[in-house]
């Protein structure tokens, strides 16, 4: 008996300024190519043209339509969905959902599937069982896009003496236009301190992160000599560090919720890219905490992600087969066994109005 292969629908992404796709052109050419069905949902935004999915043999469908999706279509997308509507999740969706660790407001994310008994696959948790290491990720860009901006915000603070914020930033097209306009602000800033290079912190220099900061440095003309390449080694000792004070920048790469550093209290988006703390310095210490910082770079970060995801994708038509699928699904269930033993407790402590 011949075993129908899965249907892949892509939707069209909500969040503001994501251009990012977690399918490219080439990968639904090389998914169909292997039997799979895969419906594209048109989209104004993402980077990639719908014709390019049509001419790879996607099937184009209306924006917004996967709800209405038959229950065994799987959705595919990048971001979380947004919050409202609220209405029970019946399919079974892959996508980074941001609430496995009890980020805020996860019990109203991940309940919605149980309630419409769907299935997530978080991307984050999709990993290879002999290695541990994800199976795709975007951090490579995420350091290559964040070192982008610390380093035109060295050059904009120069030129501006710190009195106001670097002003926002649009995504690229691809990489040389980034590395083009990083160059661009950099030259105009050492004009103002007789050409005088950043130096360079990298934290976390041995990871995906690390190794895209310190090549777009090297990219824009950063020597090798003012690059301080950080990893465990060399934090293992604790603070204070006074070599993050001595750097013009530092490109952290860390993950954090938000107030856990007393400084980074607040998100910044890619529009107003930057916050200023006049306390700590002159000129005043700048931070970034944005949240899809490879969507700077949507194009080369979809490929990228893609082309890892893709074996992966291959094995959804046998993924009771797959440790990757399974382990996921897994992980899913216990969560929901989480969610659902709090709430259990939450409504045990519930007093009736009028009981003692």
């Amino acid at each position: 008996m011949t075993i129908s292969k899965p249907t892949l629908h892509l939707r069209s992404e909500t969040k503001p300024l994501e251009h990012r796709s977690a399918l490219t052109p080439a990968v639904v050419r090389q998914l169909v190519a292997h039997g799979f069905h895969v419906n594209v949902e048109r989209s104004p935004v993402r980077i990639f043209e719908d014709s390019e999915y049509e001419a790879a043999g996607g099937k184009l469908v209306p924006e917004g339509q996967w709800p209405d999706a038959p229950v065994d279509h799987i959705i595919i997308g990048l971001k979380e969905l947004p919050s409202e509507p609220d209405f029970p999740l019946k399919h079974t969706h892959i996508q980074f959902s941001h609430c496995f660790k009890g980020q805020a407001g996860f019990e109203q994310i991940l309940g919605r599937f149980p309630a419409g008994k769907g299935t997530l696959y978080d991307l984050e948790f999709l990993e290879d069982p002999t290695t541990g290491v994800r199976v795709a990720a975007f951090g490579y860009h995420a350091g290559f896009a964040g070192a982008a901006l610390a380093i035109m915000d060295f050059g904009w603070q120069l030129r501006c003496g710190g009195k106001t914020p670097m002003p926002g930033k649009h995504f690229y097209k691809n990489e040389g236009d980034l590395i083009k306009e990083v160059q661009a602000e950099l030259e105009m800033g050492l004009a103002k301190n007789h050409g005088k290079l950043p130096r360079v912190l990298v934290i976390g220099a041995l990871g995906r992160c690390g190794k895209g900061a310190l090549d777009l440095c090297r990219s824009v003309g950063i020597p090798d000599e003012n690059l301080l390449k950080w990893d465990l080694p060399e934090t293992k000792r604790g603070g204070p560090f006074v070599e993050i004070r001595d750097s013009d920048t530092t490109e952290g790469i860390l993950t954090w919720h938000l107030g856990r550093i007393p400084f980074c209290n607040k998100p910044t988006y890619f529009d107003s890219p930057t916050i200023q703390l006049h306390d700590y310095s002159n000129p005043p210490l700048s931070y970034i905490t944005i949240d899809h910082l490879p969507s700077l770079l949507p194009r080369e970060a979809s490929e990228k992600f893609s082309e890892a995801l893709l074996p992966s994708l291959l094995e959804l038509e046998n993924k009771s087969k797959s440790p990757v699928w399974l382990n996921a699904e897994k992980l899913f269930n216990e969560k929901v066994k989480e969610l659902e033993k709090a709430r259990g407790l939450q409504n045990r402590n519930v007093v009736p109005i009028g009981e003692p």
